[in-house]
């Protein structure tokens, strides 16, 4: 097995069945779905695997330990693709500890009624656990992203497990860059919860971490620095790349046109980043982490049913589940007879904090005219300020 410290095995598997995680994002190289363990005078499990590897993840745990019963199990994520294992985990290793905090055996009885525990250790925020060399702290990480979530630190090798928190799409035996498909994972899964993944920060800035073990995605070793700063970026609604995203829905061509004339307008104008998307079309995950990603957003539109057309409603409800803030967002709307998109646009923002809207709005009956073609000049000219 890959040895992560000469104490610390990975046990996890990778999952190329899968088409939709979560029930929702796309993820063309699939899942990984990580566990570790902890060999020392005492030995502890680091969560399970989805439920479709429960042979292939006992297997593993036997490949380390051989004939050795585990002492714990430590239970940070009870989210099933991380928890579906408990069950026959304690099929084969009746004696185990189970190791979690007070939410976390809440959500067992949930999920695995009439479930017996022999033996449990419920733990406390800050507290302690020696497996011999290893000394191990959990830390609590509530709604990142759900509410019994806890990370363990590990001070012998200076090692974090950090549940969901720096996990990534993609399984393991596919080289792919890292942030791309972390920050849609993050944005997606975990964006709501800016402030509760602020405060976690907060404590893990007080401990020296050279390795980072997530339940998802790659262990990470180097330039933390790097990772860490993208997820402070990310959790406090920050700007991580200049630019300005442009996302359009267009039912004959005109919208398209003018969000394009756009781009290229920018484009001329020397603006670093232009990115464009076509709701309808292109992944909503990915257009959802560009509006995060860059500090200003052009929102362009039909009017639909004296309402805006549907895939831009549920790209901007994304937006404001997530809590959208700190962004510019400029506007064009279409409509042949009463435009409304502007109009409706803006009530759907109006709980996001710190929303600057651009002075000029672009508004087109049917198709672009000449005088939308300045309105364009000057939405540019004011963006690029």
């Amino acid at each position: 097995m890959n040895k992560i410290t000469n104490d610390i095995y990975y046990i996890g598997v990778n999952d190329h069945q899968i088409d939709l995680f979560e029930g929702q994002y796309d993820v063309p190289n699939g899942m990984a779905y990580n566990s570790y363990v902890i060999s020392d005078e005492k030995t502890a499990v680091f969560d399970t695997v989805d439920g479709n590897f429960s042979d292939q993840w006992l297997d593993n745990i036997v490949e380390v330990l051989a004939d050795r019963t585990p002492d714990y199990i430590i239970i940070q994520h009870m989210e099933p693709d991380h928890s579906a294992n408990i069950k026959k985990f304690l099929e084969k290793y009746p004696g185990t500890t189970v190791v979690g905090n007070a939410k976390t055996f809440g959500m067992i009885d949930n999920f695995f009624e009439g479930l017996t525990i022999a033996n449990k250790l419920e733990v406390k925020e800050g507290e302690n656990l020696s497996l011999g060399k290893h000394e191990l702290t959990f830390v609590f990480a509530p709604m990142v992203h759900w509410p019994e979530v806890m990370f363990t630190y590990d001070s012998t090798d200076k090692v974090l497990f950090s549940a969901d928190a720096f996990g990534k799409f993609g399984a393991l035996d596919v080289e792919e860059d890292w942030a791309c498909e972390a920050r849609r994972y993050y944005f997606g899964i975990v964006g709501k919860y800016g402030m509760q993944v602020q405060a976690v920060l907060k404590k893990a800035a007080a401990l020296d971490i050279q390795t980072i073990c997530p339940l998802h995605g790659p262990v990470l070793r180097e330039d933390l620095g790097y990772y860490l700063g993208l997820y402070n970026t990310w959790s406090s609604y920050g700007v991580e790349s200049e630019g300005i995203f442009i996302a359009y829905t267009s039912v004959y061509g005109n919208t398209k046109k003018a969000a394009e004339l756009l781009k290229e307008k920018l484009e001329a104008m020397g603006c670093p980043k232009v990115a464009i998307a076509d709701l309808a079309r292109e992944d909503m995950a990915e257009s959802v982490e560009d509006a995060f990603r860059y500090g200003k957003l052009v929102i362009a539109t039909t009017t639909y049913n004296a309402d805006i057309f549907p895939f831009m409603k549920h790209f901007i409800l994304d937006l404001t589940e997530r809590n959208y803030q700190n962004r510019t967002i400029g506007i064009i709307e279409n409509g042949s007879w009463a435009p409304l998109a502007a109009k409706t646009v803006k009530a759907m923002f109006e709980k996001s904090k710190n929303i600057t809207w651009t002075d000029t709005t672009v508004s087109i009956k049917s198709a672009v005219k000449a005088e939308n073609i300045a309105q364009i000049e000057a939405l540019a000219e004011e963006l690029m300020k």
